[in-house]
């Protein structure tokens, strides 16, 4: 294909997390591929500065991206417009711009936002689809986002505004699902089936030296929903199991004294697969569906096989007894089972770590991705100047 002029937009987050990483690295892909990509960011930093009508209004429909958008499809005329997070600032209003611009728009759905207020498909720690194809009320009541019902009554009034102008139905060329469980919720929830395609998150990393690998790691966000509560107790039953965390976040105390647990805090990249190289296994026990962990992939770049929850995207990513060791999500018992296997039968954790790391060759690679993400492209450039003939 030949060189396209892309604008990538996002809504950076308050605590930067996966979904900035990815942006930064599908700017730098696109980039080092000679393609001229110009951003459209803006940060929920900025929100501190601002009053609740000021960001509900913005929530609903941001003028300010209408004109500054505006202006810059006029100047850099892009072949396509790629959108990550629009919420809360960036807002809808995409959209709307890009068509009258008769600009196609790809839109990764990095999480559950369009159908759920939290994101997570999660309620008092269990899977929960109250708000599946209804009118959110539950999730306003509840106070789903941020715990505040005023919050969440912006963004659930945000979503059956736009859902009732069409706008997620006709206004987005292309969205982006991760794992096809991700798609089947997608299509569930009410978004075309044949506007979904499927492209997973991707990392760049050279295949490790073989090292020696004595201990569990875990990586991410110190959260509820990421499963914590669940390790610590799978800590307890087998104190003798030894793991290391790299991460924080508001369940960090949990897991601190615990014996066996060697807690690093946040880490770089580099640092964190370093850990990765030393590991016999990544453990992943989320209790939430999870869109795409992007660690699994790391993981699997760095041929570490990965202990995950059977839940969600993860019972898909992750071949039980292949590339890693699934069990029953929010079961301390059966991870800490897991664990000890992985810890007494080395040999056969280093076997899927190499079909680990040959899978993110298959399909996870910075090449992979990138021929997939311009075919994608393509269907959009093509069905818009379909329309305009």
């Amino acid at each position: 294909m030949s060189s396209l002029r892309i604008v990538l937009a996002h809504n950076g987050y308050q605590r930067r997390g996966g979904e900035d990483s990815v942006v930064d690295a599908e700017i730098a892909l696109l980039r080092s591929n000679g393609h001229s990509v110009e951003t459209y960011f803006r940060s929920n930093d900025d929100i501190s500065g601002m009053s609740s009508l000021a960001v509900a209004r913005q929530t609903f429909w941001s003028s300010h991206t209408q004109d500054n958008l505006a202006k810059l499809i006029r100047k850099f005329k892009p072949d396509v417009i790629h959108a990550h997070n629009t919420f809360p600032l960036i807002s809808p209003s995409l959209y709307w711009v890009a068509e009258r611009a008769r600009v196609p728009v790809v839109q990764t759905l990095h999480n559950f936002r369009l159908m759920c207020l939290n994101a997570l498909f999660l309620h008092d720690s269990t899977v929960c689809e109250d708000c599946m194809r209804r009118l959110p009320w539950r999730g306003v009541w509840r106070a789903c986002y941020r715990d505040s019902r005023a919050a969440s009554a912006v963004l659930g009034g945000t979503l059956v505004l736009h859902r009732g102008l069409g706008t997620y139905l006709h206004k987005v060329t292309r969205y982006i699902a991760l794992s096809e469980f991700c798609r089947r919720k997608f299509i569930e929830g009410g978004l075309p089936a044949s506007r979904i395609v499927l492209k997973p998150n991707f990392v760049d990393i050279e295949a490790l030296p073989v090292r020696p690998r004595r201990k569990i790691l875990f990586v991410g966000r110190l959260s509820r929903e990421k499963g914590i509560h669940t390790l610590a107790e799978a800590i307890r039953l087998y104190p003798g199991i030894a793991l290391r965390v790299v991460g924080d976040g508001p369940e960090a105390g949990v897991l601190i004294d615990l014996i066996g647990v060697t807690t690093l805090g946040g880490q770089p990249s580099d640092v964190v697969r370093e850990e990765m190289s030393q590991a016999i296994a990544l453990v992943l026990p989320s209790i939430c569906y999870e869109n795409f962990p992007r660690t699994i992939v790391e993981a699997f770049a760095c041929g570490l096989p990965v202990i995950a929850s059977r839940l969600g995207s993860m019972a898909e990513l992750v071949k039980n007894g292949e590339t890693g060791l699934l069990f029953e999500a929010g079961n301390c018992h059966a991870l800490a089972e897991a664990m000890n296997w992985a810890l007494a039968h080395p040999e056969e954790m280093a076997e899927m770590g190499r079909k680990a790391r040959a899978q993110y060759e298959a399909e996870f690679s910075a090449e992979v991705n990138y021929r997939r993400l311009m075919a994608i492209y393509q269907e959009a450039i093509d069905e818009v100047k379909g329309a305009r003939g």
